[in-house]
């Protein structure tokens, strides 16, 4: 009689766990919770992943000169590989360096715009910046300096001269200037901000587009330093085996020295013009 029971009891439960995998409400919680889970973990996954990438970029020159070494039959590719991969290393974090300088600046023009939003709103200048500033991410490190000095009533303009040492924040700079202006000489700061927006807009504006202009000039250089890679597939094209002759002969070894060591100055030098032009 009792293992009856239980045997009713378990079956009872059964029955119940299917009614309950079959209900939709109960299924579509369940799908709603993993995709929740999905969508919470995906961000933070592919940052991570993007993270690593970023990090490790310049080690792709391994794999590709040990193609070459396998190819040519030489360690001298691999040597060429050890030694491209800090050269790509600095490469890569200039242009990240150059992109956070970008990106500041435009943080700045942000700030600009939204203070001057708040001015206009009724707020105080004090009250303006810190509500501005809240989401804008314009102050680099000296940010609690310079929110403290607006909520506190302390030197806004010193603390912005101090933040405006952080690179792309040289804005700053000038929006304190607007703000001693403004302080000492009664003049409206919402009206010189507005004008400092439009002069960083300006600014940014001219520098897109210089960059464009100079796109062709780019393309030129990456052309350049392909046409050795396409020699070398046309000469493996045609039966030559260009590889074993630069890495297996003493004559092959000078023309590729020679070649490389002009083949870089020409690099360097047509990347000198350009960035002299962009600089301008």
């Amino acid at each position: 009689m009792q293992a009856l029971a239980w045997a009713m009891a378990g079956c009872a439960g059964l029955a119940g766990g299917l009614a309950v995998a079959r209900d939709p409400g109960a299924r579509r919680a369940r799908v709603l919770l993993a995709r929740r889970r999905e969508a919470e973990w995906r961000p933070v996954a592919s940052a991570t992943v993007r993270a690593l990438f970023d990090r490790r970029r310049e080690w792709l020159c391994a794999p590709v000169a040990a193609l070459l070494a396998v190819l040519g039959g030489s360690v001298l590719p691999l040597l060429a590989g050890a030694v491209a991969v800090p050269l790509v290393r600095r490469w890569l974090r200039r242009r990240e360096r150059r992109r956070e300088r970008e990106k500041a600046a435009q943080a700045v023009t942000a700030l600009c715009g939204a203070v001057v939003g708040e001015l206009r709103a009724g707020r105080e200048p004090g009250q303006a910046l810190l509500a501005a500033a809240r989401n804008a991410g314009a102050l680099g490190a000296a940010e609690p300096a310079v929110l403290a000095a607006a909520r506190f009533g302390g030197d806004v303009p010193a603390a912005l001269r101090q933040a405006s040492a952080g690179p792309g924040l040289d804005g700053l700079a000038g929006m304190a200037a607007c703000w001693r202006v403004a302080v000492n000489g009664g003049a409206g700061l919402a009206a010189g901000l507005a004008r400092l927006e439009s002069a960083l807009r300006g600014e940014r504006r001219r520098r897109e587009e210089l960059r464009a202009q100079l796109a062709g000039a780019w393309s030129t250089v990456v052309v350049l330093a392909l046409l050795p890679v396409l020699g070398l597939g046309l000469g493996a094209a045609l039966g030559a085996d260009p590889l074993r002759v630069l890495l297996h002969s003493p004559g092959g070894l000078v023309c590729l020295a020679t070649g490389g060591l002009l083949e870089a100055a020409g690099l360097f030098w047509a990347s000198r013009i350009v960035r002299a032009g962009e600089a301008e």
